[in-house]
Formats: structure tokens, sequence, C-alpha cells
């Protein structure tokens, strides 16, 4: 009987060993779960924590001249403290924020409390959910970045905060501008002509749309007022090929700079522009003598370079081999 009972018993321990290796076989053919998603901005604070470097000294400022006790005493009478004598200059700020409200209004509050201008300000998502990027473009000295970028990064939504002042980065920045074809002469006419930007000629209401032209296009070539009454003596085709001579020189203009018009109207077209900040102000003021109508800039977006590492060919020619030099294989002399 007690034989019967030690069989039995491991017949069980058999069966209960089996049913939880087939268990484990089970649960490890289970495909890997994704990784928890970060909704809470304190993951930023975490990380912030665990990867705290040392920041290096704050730049030394440099300090004014000594003064004299007259010099200190008119200070002191008219609250006039020294102004410092470093340069102000444009900082590119690139901020890595969690992706939640109310992080675009405590950074720029920040900044409006230490008085910065902000020239521009792009924010985006990347391509983490939970991760936005903000592209701030400022003027100030280097001193006092510096202390507003330690500040901002200490913000629990601000993951880290770069200076890409002195980094060789790519920007780039989108114009939309909207031009008149008919010149400056008609420019006050159209922006109060209505959406369409049609000019409201007075004395001519009861002409035909063709007749219209021709008039724009005599009073343009005459140098005329619009509010002066003009008899039409050209032709609807003279109209037209007058009216499109701008047109022409707009397309000219808008290739040389890699643009590309994106609409065109009857009294108006539009350039599309993404190029660096200073060519877009001069593309602005070339083509301010046409008329512009209406402008939309995105602001400054900036991306560091990637470094570009040294070929082989350019190591070998660098390496001195050194040693001495066989006298056989110099010229003469």
């Amino acid at each position: 009987m007690a034989t019967l009972f030690a069989l039995r018993a491991r017949a069980a321990s058999r069966t209960l060993s089996s049913r939880l290796f087939s268990s484990s076989v089970r649960i490890s053919h289970q495909p890997p779960k994704p990784p928890k998603p970060i909704d809470d901005s304190t993951s930023a604070l975490d990380y912030k924590r665990v990867h705290k470097i040392r920041p290096p000294p704050l730049p030394a400022m440099d300090l004014p001249r000594s003064r004299s006790a007259e010099e200190a005493v008119t200070n002191i009478l008219y609250n006039t403290p020294p102004p410092s004598l470093q340069p102000f200059k444009k900082h590119v700020l690139n901020c890595l924020v969690q992706n939640e409200p109310g992080v675009l209004s405590r950074v720029s509050g920040i900044l409006a409390g230490r008085g910065f201008n902000i020239d521009s300000l792009v924010v985006c998502r990347t391509e983490i959910r939970d991760l936005s990027r903000m592209c701030i473009v400022l003027s100030g000295q280097d001193g006092v970045v510096e202390q507003a970028r330690r500040q901002l990064e200490d913000l629990v939504p601000v993951w880290a905060v770069l200076d890409y002042t002195e980094t060789r980065t790519i920007a780039r920045e989108l114009l939309l501008v909207k031009v008149s074809i008919l010149g400056p002469e008609y420019l006050e006419d159209q922006l109060a002509g209505g959406p369409s930007h049609d000019p409201r000629i007075a004395h001519h209401d009861g002409l035909s749309k063709i007749e219209r032209e021709a008039v724009l296009a005599y009073n343009f070539e005459q140098g005329a007022q619009p509010d002066e009454p003009q008899v039409p003596s050209m032709t609807p085709s003279q109209a037209l090929r007058a009216k499109h001579q701008h047109l022409q020189s707009i397309s000219t203009l808008a290739k040389q700079f890699g643009a590309k018009i994106v609409d065109v109207s009857e009294n108006s077209v539009i350039v599309e522009l993404t190029a660096k900040t200073a060519r877009v102000e001069a593309f602005l003021s070339l083509v301010k003598p046409f008329g512009i109508l209406e402008a939309a800039r995105t602001g400054l977006m900036a991306m560091p370079r990637t470094p570009i590492s040294p070929s082989g060919e350019e190591d070998e020619a660098t390496i001195d081999y050194g040693g001495a030099v066989d006298a056989s294989l110099l010229p003469p002399g």
C-alpha cells in the first residue's frame, strides 16, 4: 500500500511539473509589450536628476572702469547703473520639452520676465509622441542668455535647452508673400478692394471688365492718378500685355532666389520661399517696389550639422614618416 501511494505522488509531481513547464513555455512565446508612454512631465525631472552634469561657470562679465567720486554721486542721483561692455548678439536656443498644455506660456514668461524680446519662436512636435521642440531666437549678452537658459532648464516639463549660437547649423525660414502685379500706384486701391484685392476705381463704375483693365493699363503707363478720369486708348491685348510684364519680372526674380509661385490670380501672385533669414529679407526688399499685399513668415528653424570625419587618403597625407633621408634621391645642388 505504501508503494502504491509513492507511485501516485510521483505521477502527480510529474504532471504538475509538466504543466508548469508548458505554461512557462507559453509565456515565453508571447510578444514583448511596447514601452509605457510618458504622460507625466516629472519624467523630464527624473532624467535631469540622473544625468545631471555640473555646468561650467558663467562667462565673466567685463567690468566697467573705476569711477571717481563725482561720477559715483551722479550715478546715485540719477540711478543710472553702468552698462555692461559685452556686445549684444543673436542667440538660437533649442528647447526639448514635454508635450503638454502650458509649456509655451511658462517658457515665454521666463524670457519676458528677464526683459528679452523674442525675435522668432517655432514650436512643433517631433517624431516622439511625448516630445516637442522649440526653436527660440533672441538677442542678448552671453552671460544673461546663459542664466536664462539654465533657468529654463530647471522647469519641470523641460528636458534640455541647447544653445546653437556657436554651433554650425542648418537654419531655414519659410516665407509666403502676396505681391501685386498692377504696380505700386494701385496698391492702396487694392488694399481697400476687399479679399480679392480688386482695385476700386472711381468714375468708371459703368465700364465693363475689359474696359477697366484698359483704364488700369493706360493710367499706369501715363503715370496718372486713379481718381482722374481718363479715356482708355489701349486695346484689351495691350492692357493684358502691360499687366503681365510685372508677372514676368516677379517670376524671374523668384527663380533667381529658388522660390516658386504657388498661386496666380487676376491682380496678384503668391510666392513661396524657403531660405536663410538674410536671404528672405533680401527677397522682400526686392519685391517691395511691386507692392506687397500680405506677407507671412514661419520664423527660424535650426538643426546642427553632422560632422564629417576625414577620409583615409587625407590621413595618409598627413602622416610624418620621419627617419633618415637618402641623399641620392635629392636633386643636385
